[in-house]
Formats: C-alpha cells, structure tokens, sequence
C-alpha cells in the first residue's frame, strides 16, 4: 500500500477566512460579541495573528522584546517562603526547616505573635548574614529593623535582601540591601487593575528618584513588588510590562544604560476565600505559574489557609508549588518563555501605553502624593474594587467554591488572621451572608414544575445560587398540578420557595399557587417573565431569580424579607 503523506502541506487559513467560519458558528449573534472588556478597559480580540501583531507594533515590538529580555536577572523565581509561628522556638524551627527544605530567601512578616528580644534579633542576624531575604515591617521604627544592628560590621556589605515598608527604609552601611520600593501590593489589596498598579509602581518610582543625590543610587537601592492574580495572562503581560516601562522611565533621567530592576511578586489575597479553601491552593498555583512565565525574580506562595492561621503542611505544600514550578516545568530555561505571543506581546503593548499615560497625569497632578491628598487615586481604585466585586456577585467572574460551585457543608472559619483582615476580598460579601444565613437556619426549598427533565435546568440553577450561601434547598418531585403543589408548600418548613420550571409550566400554574400558598411563605419564580411580572408581583410573588442576576442583593433581600416573615 502507497501514501503520499510526505507531500501533505497543512494550508494556514487567513483571518478573514477565519472570520468568515466564526460568523456562521455565530448562528446569527454579532463577530463583536467575541470581543472581551478586561477591567483595565482593554479591548481583547477573538483571535491575535502575526499580522496583526506587527501591524500594531511595527517596529517597536523587536525593542519591547529586546528591553524585557536584556533586563531579565540571571538568578529569577527564587523561592521566598513565608514563615508562620505563634513562637520564637516555633519560628527558628520552621525556617531551618524552609531552608533544608528548598527555600532560598527568608521572609518574615514582623507582624509575628512573639516579641523580637535581643536574642531572637542576635539569633536571626546570622542567617541574615548567610542567605538572602524579604522582610516586611511596618515603619523605620519597627522592632526587627534592630536585627541590622546585630550584624558584624565586617559583614554587611555582603549582607543582600528587601525591606518592604511603606516609606523607604535608610540603611548606608549596607549597599546590597534593597529599602526603596515601590510596593503595589497594598494597591492590589484595595482593588486595582493591573494598568493602575503600573502606573502607581512609577509614581512612586518618580517620588523616591527626586529624593536621592542621582539616579544611580536611587536605582541600586529600588525595587518594585507586585501581588498575581489569577488572571493568567493579564498578569503575565503587567510583569514584562514593567521592564518596558521602568526603561522608559530610566531614559527621562538620562539613564541610557538600564539597570535592572529586581521584581518581587507574591500570589495575590484578595481572590482568596475562606469557603472551600483548598481552591486557594489552586490559585495560587496558577499565580505561581503567571509570576514564573512574567519574570519575577522573587516569589512568594501563601498558604491556602493564610486568611485564617496557617500549618506547617499547608506551608509546605505552599513552598512546594513554587519548587515542582521552578524544578520541574523547565521554563527557567528560557529566557522570556513568553516572548513572542502574538496575544501577550498585544497585552503587554496595551499596558504600557495605558499605565504610562496614567503615570503622566499623576505627575500633572503633582505626584503621587498630591494625587492620593486629592482623592483621585481612591476614587480609582475604589471604582475598579466595584467592578471587580460586582463581575463576582454577577457571575460575569467566577470564584469557584465561592460564588459557584459552592459547597454548602463546607464550615466557614471564623478566625482571621490579622495580617491580612483588611484586604478588600471579593469573597467577603459571600463569607459574611452565608455566616448570618447559617446562624438563623433560614429554611428554604424548590418546587420542581413538570417533568424531571423539564424542571431540572432552573431546579439545579436555584439550588447552585442558594449553595453561594450555604443554603440546601429542600426540592419537591416534579408536580404537574396546582393541587399538589399547595399541598407541599403546606407541608414544607421551607418558608423561601422558589418555583422551577419551564416557561410553559410556570405560566400555567403560578397564578393559582399564588392564589393559595401560605402566608408566611415567601415565594420567588426562577427566570424571566416580562409579560407576566407585573400581575404576579401585584398577587404576591415576592421575585424572581435568573441568571446574571446580583447573588448577594438577591439573597440580601431575601433574608431581610425571611426574617420580616418569622417575627
């Protein structure tokens, strides 16, 4: 038997022919609908060709390429492990630990339970004196920043890590200690987008040069730090965007040689939830991977229970998915492994351009701090924590065992660790309703209409937008009848119902259930019906649910109208 395999050529389809097939598998909606508004207000297509890549860029996609790989460190993604103790004993235990265990910087949030005596300080400075670290304190007066103090004088110009501070920390005596920082996260925590986060990185930036004697000192002592979110992509293009956007920044001080940045990044906290915590974990892997692929240089894992009190398993497993990360997918070996994407080039392109005009009209404004003395810098963030929050509450975004697919036996814990109660998480809304719903045991129920075939769609759309809260819904079998219906909601604890079923059914049997249903049951349709809405509503139907709707208004409403009911 012959073949001609060696002769078969696999012909590239151009967009518009792309296009073209697209538009039929619409079946009629608009090509625009393929296109997607990030909340940075970037427009993403369906589909990035070479073509249109160079089309955008021209000339100016080779040097974006060029500047994010000519300032990629040598030694990027080194593993910065957080350490949780209650104890000093428990903390040195924990970090020899870390360190035996692949950790490569020590980390350490002041904020520890145990006091930094003369001798845990005496005892820390000698691993400060081995290996680097990241510690994080509050002000120049905290009490670890004494542990530089403790340091042999010999040693320190050696010594190399971070101080994350809100204003920059002053130590001369050691060069390789980097205090200046343009610390985003806290930022990120309150609500911002990605171009947000850039642009502020720069102001900062712009406020801490001018106060330093030249550039090249100021640049050797900076660093920026970023938190990931779970936003693969988006996230990949703001790490390689602030390479290009740190050159241009370098030029405008006259800086022709750029010196590399160090970014330091962790996984992000605010789409952490306390509801089905293992899907932290998850999270932050898809953090971890974003951080690894963008080039951050120093990365930090937090444990999927940090919100709560964090175990030494759950560090581990934390540690760990920065190491098979970095050990075991290869793309340390590669430099910029996503250099070249025509959809990541686009993105880092588009958020060059938006961050650097924000960065300008924050210096129009006077600077960062005049910007934030004015409110504008709140207003911001505070608009994009809104609509964040509200693609959540919609489930135009999801947040997977949260806001869908939400277990409902699962216990929500009620302590919270105190480092990180102020975040602005958009799970919040979802924790606090559910916590309230569960402690007054609000009975609630659904009343299949019809078949089981016909009524399980909504049926399993009601129940899933209950379980958000922790509600289990007890469900009737499929009723064909007015009669039977009454019958079971006079039978039912539940006092919130919801009916669910097709269109069809619905329409031919709600107005007598709501002729006859019990007083003290509230009574929702699930889906949409325009025409009959308003005589139902007018005979007692309290409203209804569909999909897109707000979750936590809904169930808000709801709950205040259950407890009205029950007095």
């Amino acid at each position: 038997m012959s073949n001609n395999m060696k002769n078969i050529e696999f012909e590239k389809p151009s967009y518009s022919e792309w296009q073209d097939a697209a538009i039929k598998a619409l079946k009629g909606k608009p090509f625009e609908s393929l296109l997607t508004k990030t909340s940075e207000g970037i427009t993403l297509e369906p589909l990035y060709t070479q073509e249109s890549l160079v089309a955008k860029l021209g000339e100016e996609l080779d040097k974006q390429v060029a500047t994010i790989r000519s300032l990629q460190n040598n030694e990027a993604f080194r593993v910065a492990q957080q350490i949780y103790t209650d104890t000093s004993e428990a903390f040195f235990a924990q970090l020899d630990d870390s360190l035996a265990r692949g950790n490569e910087v020590v980390t350490i949030d002041s904020r520890m339970k145990f006091e930094w005596t003369e001798e845990v300080l005496a005892q820390l400075a000698t691993y400060f004196s081995e290996y680097s670290f990241k510690v994080t304190v509050e002000n120049s007066n905290d009490p670890l920043l004494a542990v530089f103090d403790k340091i042999a004088v010999n040693q320190r110009e050696t010594v190399n890590g971070f101080i994350v501070s809100k204003d920059p920390i002053s130590l001369n005596e050691y060069p390789s200690v980097r205090s200046v920082g343009a610390n985003t996260t806290v930022y990120h925590n309150d609500g911002a987008n990605a171009v947000q986060e850039l642009a502020y990185a720069l102001a900062l930036a712009a406020k801490y040069a001018n106060q330093e004697e030249n550039f090249e000192v100021f640049a050797k002592k900076f660093y920026v730090s970023f938190a990931v979110d779970t936003q693969f992509f988006t996230e990949i293009a703001k790490l390689r965007a602030f390479k290009v956007l740190w050159k241009a920044f370098s030029s405008a001080y006259g800086v022709s040689n750029c010196v590399k940045v160090p970014t330091i990044a962790e996984t992000s906290l605010r789409s952490f939830s306390k509801l089905d915590v293992y899907v932290n974990l998850l999270r932050s892997a898809n953090e971890a991977l974003s951080g690894l692929i963008g080039g951050a240089d120093v990365f930090t894992v937090h444990p999927h229970d940090a919100l709560t009190k964090p175990t030494d398993q759950s560090v581990r497993i934390a540690r760990n998915v920065s190491l098979i990360l970095k050990e075991e997918t290869n793309v340390l070996k590669v430099i910029d492994p996503a250099g070249g994407s025509y959809f990541i080039e686009s993105l880092t392109a588009d958020f060059v351009k938006e961050a650097w005009a924000l960065f300008l009209e924050i210096e129009a404004a006077g600077g960062i701090d005049a910007y934030t003395a004015s409110g504008k810098l709140t207003e911001e963030i505070e608009k994009s924590y809104q609509a964040r929050i509200k693609a959540v509450q919609t489930r135009k975004q999801s947040l997977i065992g949260t806001n869908i697919y939400a277990n409902p036996a699962d216990v929500l814990e009620s302590e919270t660790n105190p480092a990180f109660a102020a975040i602005k998480r958009i799970a919040k809304p979802f924790e606090q309703l559910r916590a309230e719903m569960t402690a007054a045991n609000m009975k609630t129920g659904i009343l299949a209409l019809g078949t089981l075939k016909s009524s399980k769609p909504r049926a399993d759309f009601v129940s899933g937008f209950l379980n958000t809260v922790g509600l289990v819904p007890e469900k009737s079998e499929p009723i064909a009848t007015a009669e039977e219906a009454l019958a079971w909601l006079n039978s039912s604890e539940a006092t919130y119902v919801v009916i669910s079923g097709n269109d069809d059914d619905t329409k031919e049997l709600v107005p007598a259930i709501l002729a006859g249903k019990p007083d003290n049951v509230i009574v929702d349709v699930a889906g949409k019906f325009k025409d009959e809405e308003e005589a139902w509503l007018a005979n007692g139907l309290n409203g209804f649910i569909f999909a897109g709707q707000n979750i936590i208004e809904k169930l808000n409403s709801v709950f205040a109208s259950m407890k009205e009911v029950q007095r």
